[in-house]
Protein backbone atom coordinates (compact mmCIF):
# COMPACT_ATOMS: atom_id res chain seq x y z
CA UNK A 1 0.00 0.00 0.00
CA UNK A 2 1.70 3.57 -0.98
CA UNK A 3 1.98 5.75 1.86
CA UNK A 4 -1.16 8.53 0.23
CA UNK A 5 -3.37 7.40 -2.33
CA UNK A 6 -5.68 9.46 -4.26
CA UNK A 7 -8.05 7.57 -6.55
CA UNK A 8 -10.43 9.25 -9.03
CA UNK A 9 -10.59 12.45 -8.03
CA UNK A 10 -13.03 14.84 -9.80
CA UNK A 11 -14.34 17.88 -8.05
CA UNK A 12 -16.37 21.03 -9.65
CA UNK A 13 -16.65 24.71 -8.36
CA UNK A 14 -20.55 24.91 -9.79
CA UNK A 15 -20.97 23.88 -12.86
CA UNK A 16 -16.90 24.32 -13.79
CA UNK A 17 -14.84 20.61 -13.45
CA UNK A 18 -11.61 21.78 -12.04
CA UNK A 19 -10.25 18.16 -11.85
CA UNK A 20 -10.84 15.76 -13.14
CA UNK A 21 -10.40 11.73 -12.62
CA UNK A 22 -6.79 12.30 -10.69
CA UNK A 23 -4.95 9.25 -9.67
CA UNK A 24 -1.63 9.35 -7.51
CA UNK A 25 0.40 6.99 -5.60
CA UNK A 26 3.29 8.44 -3.28
CA UNK A 27 5.35 5.92 -1.60
CA UNK A 28 7.53 6.73 1.40
CA UNK A 29 10.58 8.68 0.77
CA UNK A 30 9.57 9.54 -2.58
CA UNK A 31 10.00 12.91 -4.38
CA UNK A 32 7.30 13.38 -7.16
CA UNK A 33 6.50 16.37 -9.26
CA UNK A 34 3.88 18.00 -10.23
CA UNK A 35 3.80 20.38 -13.33
CA UNK A 36 1.53 22.13 -16.29
CA UNK A 37 0.81 25.38 -17.28
CA UNK A 38 -0.90 28.35 -15.15
CA UNK A 39 -4.77 26.85 -14.32
CA UNK A 40 -4.27 23.94 -14.91
CA UNK A 41 -5.85 22.59 -11.29
CA UNK A 42 -2.59 21.60 -9.76
CA UNK A 43 -2.98 24.07 -6.50
CA UNK A 44 -6.64 22.90 -6.66
CA UNK A 45 -5.18 19.11 -6.00
CA UNK A 46 -3.20 20.58 -3.13
CA UNK A 47 -6.41 22.00 -1.89
CA UNK A 48 -8.19 18.86 -2.33
CA UNK A 49 -5.69 16.43 -0.69
CA UNK A 50 -4.87 18.86 2.19
CA UNK A 51 -8.62 19.54 3.13
CA UNK A 52 -8.95 23.54 1.75
CA UNK A 53 -11.59 21.71 -0.58
CA UNK A 54 -13.82 18.30 -0.32
CA UNK A 55 -13.55 16.39 -3.33
CA UNK A 56 -16.83 16.02 -5.69
CA UNK A 57 -15.63 12.39 -6.20
CA UNK A 58 -13.14 10.29 -5.46
CA UNK A 59 -10.92 8.86 -2.63
CA UNK A 60 -8.01 9.97 -0.47
CA UNK A 61 -5.97 7.93 1.89
CA UNK A 62 -3.21 8.36 4.05
CA UNK A 63 -1.75 5.19 5.34
CA UNK A 64 -5.32 3.08 4.28
CA UNK A 65 -6.79 6.21 6.60
CA UNK A 66 -9.89 8.27 4.64
CA UNK A 67 -9.07 11.92 4.47
CA UNK A 68 -11.79 13.22 3.00
CA UNK A 69 -14.13 15.32 5.35
CA UNK A 70 -11.44 15.97 7.89
CA UNK A 71 -10.22 19.77 8.90
CA UNK A 72 -7.16 21.02 7.50
CA UNK A 73 -5.38 20.66 10.84
CA UNK A 74 -6.93 17.16 11.29
CA UNK A 75 -4.83 15.97 7.88
CA UNK A 76 -2.03 18.00 9.44
CA UNK A 77 -1.52 16.04 12.19
CA UNK A 78 -2.07 12.87 10.46
CA UNK A 79 0.97 13.74 8.71
CA UNK A 80 0.89 15.81 5.89
CA UNK A 81 2.60 19.19 5.90
CA UNK A 82 2.14 22.13 3.56
CA UNK A 83 3.27 25.20 1.94
CA UNK A 84 1.51 27.71 0.46
CA UNK A 85 2.15 29.68 -3.28
CA UNK A 86 1.20 32.89 -1.47
CA UNK A 87 3.39 33.03 2.05
CA UNK A 88 0.94 32.91 4.90
CA UNK A 89 3.43 34.50 7.35
CA UNK A 90 2.69 37.33 9.86
CA UNK A 91 3.99 40.23 9.97
CA UNK A 92 4.40 40.66 13.39
CA UNK A 93 5.95 37.70 15.11
CA UNK A 94 9.42 36.49 14.64
CA UNK A 95 10.82 33.70 12.91
CA UNK A 96 11.06 31.35 15.88
CA UNK A 97 7.11 32.73 16.93
CA UNK A 98 6.50 31.53 13.76
CA UNK A 99 7.88 28.04 14.20
CA UNK A 100 7.06 27.61 17.90
CA UNK A 101 3.43 28.65 16.82
CA UNK A 102 3.36 25.32 14.64
CA UNK A 103 4.78 23.42 17.02
CA UNK A 104 2.06 24.09 19.47
CA UNK A 105 0.18 21.61 17.97
CA UNK A 106 1.84 18.88 19.88
CA UNK A 107 1.46 19.97 23.20
CA UNK A 108 0.04 18.02 25.86
CA UNK A 109 -0.15 20.36 29.20
CA UNK A 110 -3.31 21.22 28.87
CA UNK A 111 -5.46 24.25 30.35
CA UNK A 112 -4.03 23.79 33.87
CA UNK A 113 -1.03 24.13 32.65
CA UNK A 114 -1.24 27.15 30.31
CA UNK A 115 -3.05 29.16 33.54
CA UNK A 116 -0.91 27.86 36.27
CA UNK A 117 2.73 27.32 34.74
CA UNK A 118 3.10 23.46 35.80
CA UNK A 119 6.51 22.03 35.43
CA UNK A 120 5.03 19.93 32.57
CA UNK A 121 4.52 22.72 30.95
CA UNK A 122 7.81 24.60 31.38
CA UNK A 123 9.48 21.52 30.37
CA UNK A 124 7.48 20.98 26.99
CA UNK A 125 7.75 24.82 26.26
CA UNK A 126 11.50 24.14 25.98
CA UNK A 127 11.42 21.56 23.82
CA UNK A 128 9.44 23.57 21.33
CA UNK A 129 11.72 25.87 21.01
CA UNK A 130 14.86 23.44 20.69
CA UNK A 131 13.13 21.88 18.07
CA UNK A 132 12.01 24.52 16.37
CA UNK A 133 16.00 26.09 16.61
CA UNK A 134 16.45 22.84 15.33
CA UNK A 135 14.23 23.00 12.27
CA UNK A 136 15.42 26.32 11.21
CA UNK A 137 19.07 25.24 11.15
CA UNK A 138 17.68 22.25 8.97
CA UNK A 139 16.68 25.05 6.43
CA UNK A 140 19.62 27.43 6.78
CA UNK A 141 17.43 29.91 8.54
CA UNK A 142 18.41 29.57 12.24
CA UNK A 143 20.57 32.70 12.52
CA UNK A 144 17.60 34.72 11.69
CA UNK A 145 15.40 33.00 14.87
CA UNK A 146 14.72 36.30 16.10
CA UNK A 147 14.16 38.63 13.48
CA UNK A 148 10.60 39.94 12.41
CA UNK A 149 10.09 38.68 8.94
CA UNK A 150 9.43 41.85 7.77
CA UNK A 151 12.43 42.34 7.61
CA UNK A 152 14.12 39.49 5.93
CA UNK A 153 14.34 39.00 2.13
CA UNK A 154 11.98 36.41 -0.17
CA UNK A 155 14.32 33.26 -0.17
CA UNK A 156 14.47 32.91 3.77
CA UNK A 157 11.03 33.55 4.37
CA UNK A 158 9.69 30.47 1.41
CA UNK A 159 12.59 28.77 4.32
CA UNK A 160 10.48 29.66 6.86
CA UNK A 161 7.17 28.38 5.84
CA UNK A 162 9.08 25.06 4.71
CA UNK A 163 10.58 24.82 8.55
CA UNK A 164 6.90 25.49 9.74
CA UNK A 165 5.72 22.67 7.58
CA UNK A 166 8.20 20.65 9.12
CA UNK A 167 7.30 21.16 12.85
CA UNK A 168 3.99 19.12 12.01
CA UNK A 169 5.92 16.48 11.89
CA UNK A 170 4.49 15.10 8.51
CA UNK A 171 4.83 12.05 6.60
CA UNK A 172 4.90 14.11 3.34
CA UNK A 173 5.69 17.45 2.56
CA UNK A 174 3.34 19.25 0.26
CA UNK A 175 5.64 22.18 -1.12
CA UNK A 176 3.38 24.42 -4.01
CA UNK A 177 5.96 26.37 -6.17
CA UNK A 178 8.85 26.86 -3.48
CA UNK A 179 11.61 28.65 -5.69
CA UNK A 180 8.47 31.01 -7.01
CA UNK A 181 10.12 34.50 -7.44
CA UNK A 182 13.45 33.52 -6.58
CA UNK A 183 16.77 34.53 -8.21
CA UNK A 184 19.26 31.70 -9.63
CA UNK A 185 21.26 31.49 -6.62
CA UNK A 186 18.39 31.53 -4.21
CA UNK A 187 16.75 28.59 -6.60
CA UNK A 188 20.01 26.82 -6.22
CA UNK A 189 19.98 27.12 -2.25
CA UNK A 190 16.42 25.93 -2.17
CA UNK A 191 17.20 22.31 -4.19
CA UNK A 192 19.92 21.85 -1.81
CA UNK A 193 17.89 22.69 0.87
CA UNK A 194 15.17 20.09 -0.41
CA UNK A 195 17.49 17.24 -0.37
CA UNK A 196 19.22 18.27 3.04
CA UNK A 197 15.56 18.15 4.64
CA UNK A 198 14.46 14.65 2.62
CA UNK A 199 17.89 12.84 3.38
CA UNK A 200 18.24 13.85 7.05
CA UNK A 201 14.25 13.27 7.58
CA UNK A 202 13.06 11.04 5.17
CA UNK A 203 9.98 11.83 4.48
CA UNK A 204 8.27 12.06 1.03
CA UNK A 205 8.17 15.33 -0.73
CA UNK A 206 5.13 16.30 -3.46
CA UNK A 207 5.79 19.79 -4.93
CA UNK A 208 4.67 21.82 -7.65
CA UNK A 209 6.80 23.71 -9.80
CA UNK A 210 7.46 25.49 -13.03
CA UNK A 211 10.72 25.88 -13.26
CA UNK A 212 11.46 22.52 -15.06
CA UNK A 213 14.96 21.75 -14.48
CA UNK A 214 14.46 21.96 -11.05
CA UNK A 215 11.64 19.23 -11.02
CA UNK A 216 13.23 17.32 -13.53
CA UNK A 217 17.01 17.29 -11.14
CA UNK A 218 14.79 16.82 -8.21
CA UNK A 219 11.71 14.51 -9.03
CA UNK A 220 11.60 10.63 -9.82
CA UNK A 221 8.43 10.82 -11.20
CA UNK A 222 6.35 13.69 -12.65
CA UNK A 223 2.61 14.16 -13.78
CA UNK A 224 1.56 16.65 -16.00
CA UNK A 225 -1.95 18.36 -15.48
CA UNK A 226 -3.77 19.96 -18.39
CA UNK A 227 -7.25 21.37 -17.67
CA UNK A 228 -7.91 19.21 -14.76
CA UNK A 229 -6.35 16.01 -16.20
CA UNK A 230 -3.01 13.88 -16.25
CA UNK A 231 -2.34 13.57 -19.89
CA UNK A 232 1.67 12.17 -18.80
CA UNK A 233 3.37 10.46 -15.72
CA UNK A 234 6.46 8.96 -15.52
CA UNK A 235 10.65 9.87 -14.83
CA UNK A 236 11.98 13.24 -15.62
CA UNK A 237 13.47 11.82 -18.77
CA UNK A 238 9.77 10.12 -20.02
CA UNK A 239 7.87 13.71 -19.23
CA UNK A 240 11.19 15.58 -21.21
CA UNK A 241 10.27 13.41 -24.48
CA UNK A 242 6.56 13.14 -24.38
CA UNK A 243 5.22 14.50 -27.28
CA UNK A 244 1.39 15.39 -25.32
CA UNK A 245 4.40 17.37 -22.73
CA UNK A 246 6.32 19.03 -25.46
CA UNK A 247 2.42 20.59 -26.67
CA UNK A 248 1.07 21.56 -23.14
CA UNK A 249 4.26 23.86 -22.92
CA UNK A 250 3.92 25.28 -26.22
CA UNK A 251 7.23 23.77 -27.47
CA UNK A 252 9.03 25.20 -24.45
CA UNK A 253 12.46 23.81 -23.68
CA UNK A 254 11.86 22.00 -20.68
CA UNK A 255 15.43 21.53 -19.71
CA UNK A 256 14.67 25.58 -18.51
Amino acid sequence: MALLEVKHMTHYFGGLRAVHDYNLAIEAGQIRGLIGPNGAGKSTIFNLITGVYTPTEGEITLNGVNLIGREQHEIASMGIGRTFQNLRLWRHMTVLEHINMANYSHITYGLIGAFFGTPARYKQEAEIEEKSHRLLKLVGADKFADQKVTNLPYGILRRIEMARALAVEPKILFLDEPTAGMNPEELKEMMSIIRHVHAELGLAIFLIEHRMKFVMELCERIQTLVFGEVIAEGTPEEIQNNPLVIEAYLGKDLDT
